[in-house]
């Protein structure tokens, strides 16, 4: 039983790898868990199905975030901040890239937008991308980072409910700290992502990259329409209006169903984009990001077998009945299993309730500061949003990137960020869980 988790996630890694349909590979993941915990096929299927109610609010409301990026696109106003970008930034690669890797941090904090601004601004900046020969690895590395380093390190937005979980999880297992303290321990392990950050960017993705189809008079996705369109219209002033009102309700009713609806809804509203169009914003939303929620509703159904079964907790008392009181030793091992843990699940927030609830016993044994376990359960949980097939986080770089069809989910997303994000993330985080 304490080898499930380990042959399931192995199982998914390497049929991902192999380049098979990600969906296909958490199923097969997902039914090879129930099968080896005892249950026969119809039983790990119903499992898993019902397991994936727990991903259906996160899945509709990507759908909505796919149709309100598709209803801003329709306005133009995105071709302003590219038309810019373009300006600005033409032949200035690692420029470029940082860049990106700023803006997409304003969707964890300041903006919190999560993944959607990705569909809205990646797509359009292709063809600039393949005539400056940019290797869009680097920006799957920036806009991974973008998404997951600001929550990790700052206790607002999606970072405040992320160091809340982690809070709440610990107290609910005996173990006290409060949110500043839990964003304190994350300060270490998360400058271990500013490092891989820099070298993907300054190193690793420097040279150039030809990619199929691109040419110096490449265009597609609107390119020449983008040149031309430079002037503010009471259109762009109204999708502005819908996109603040989005983000107003979302941080309100901390729902980003309701915040999407009510954006979307305001630009119909407004006539920004006539109701006629109401069909092809909607179909084209699930197209974007369609297979992004379904793989969120596959991943819900796979982490229920692994809880519901108890392959987790299996694991975890098959690792720490060896571990005694080496300190670097027991960190080490739980941030192990806490990456082959969350890597299957693909989700930080998801999993952290699970960690503690394995973790603090241990810990509290072994002696560990309460920052220290805060340290580890972060640290462990933020390796499954890095490196991950079933995350949003690379998921969300992916819909952008390849919407040309010349990005790999895994070889160009999932791989890049799993080197340069949870390797130091994974070392930072054992040395912070040693020296706090």
């Amino acid at each position: 039983m304490e080898w499930v988790v380990v042959i399931s996630v192995l199982m998914m890694t390497i049929l991902s790898l192999l380049r098979v349909n990600v969906i296909i590979a958490i199923i097969a993941a997902a039914i090879t868990a129930g099968l080896l915990s005892g249950l026969d096929l119809v039983e790990s299927v119903d499992l898993l199905v019902s397991g994936m109610g727990g991903g259906a609010n996160t899945a509709l409301s990507y759908i909505l975030l796919g149709a309100f990026a598709v209803a801003i696109s329709y306005t133009g106003i995105t071709s302003l901040l590219v038309n810019f970008l373009i300006r600005v930034l033409t032949g200035k690669k690692t420029m470029m890239v940082l860049v990106i890797a700023g803006v997409a941090s304003l969707s964890q904090n300041l903006i919190p937008v999560h993944i959607a601004f990705i569909p809205i601004l990646i797509p359009p900046l292709l063809t600039l991308f393949d005539k400056m020969r940019l290797d869009r690895r680097a920006v799957a590395a920036a806009l991974t980072f973008g998404v997951k380093a600001p929550y990790i390190l700052i206790p607002a937005g999606f970072g405040l409910i992320f160091h809340e979980t982690i809070v709440e999880g610990m107290n609910q297992n005996g173990a006290s700290v409060t949110v500043s303290e839990s964003a304190l321990s994350m300060l270490i392990p998360g400058s271990g992502m500013i490092v891989g950050l820099l070298i993907a960017v300054l190193f690793t993705y420097r040279k150039d990259r030809l990619y199929p189809g691109s040419t110096e008079n490449v265009q597609d996705i609107g390119a020449e329409e983008i040149k031309k369109s430079t002037v503010f219209t009471k259109q762009h002033f109204f999708t502005l209006v819908a996109i603040t009102a989005a983000l107003v309700i979302q941080i309100i009713t901390q729902n980003l169903v309701v915040g999407a609806l009510t954006g979307l809804v305001l630009m119909f509203a407004f006539s920004t984009v006539p109701f006629s169009k109401g069909d092809r914003v909607v179909t084209e939303g699930i197209g974007m990001m369609g297979t992004i929620a379904f793989v969120m509703l596959i991943a819900s159904g796979y982490g229920h077998i692994l809880t519901e079964t108890g392959a987790v907790n299996a694991l975890v008392e098959a690792t720490s009945g060896f571990l005694g009181e080496n300190k670097p030793l027991i960190a080490f091992i739980l941030l192990l299993v806490g990456l082959i843990v969350t890597i299957g699940i693909g989700s930080s927030f998801g999993t952290i309730p699970i960690l503690a609830s394995l973790y603090v016993p241990i810990c509290l044994a072994a002696g560990f500061s309460p920052i220290a376990t805060a340290a580890l359960i972060g640290t462990a949980g933020a390796l499954g949003d890095a490196g991950s097939p079933a995350s949003d986080s690379t998921l969300g770089p992916t819909s952008g990137l390849n919407a040309d069809g010349n990005h790999h989910h895994i070889w160009d997303t999932v791989v890049p960020t799993f080197i340069h994000y949870n390797i130091p993330l994974f070392l930072f985080g054992w040395v912070a869980a040693i020296i706090l």
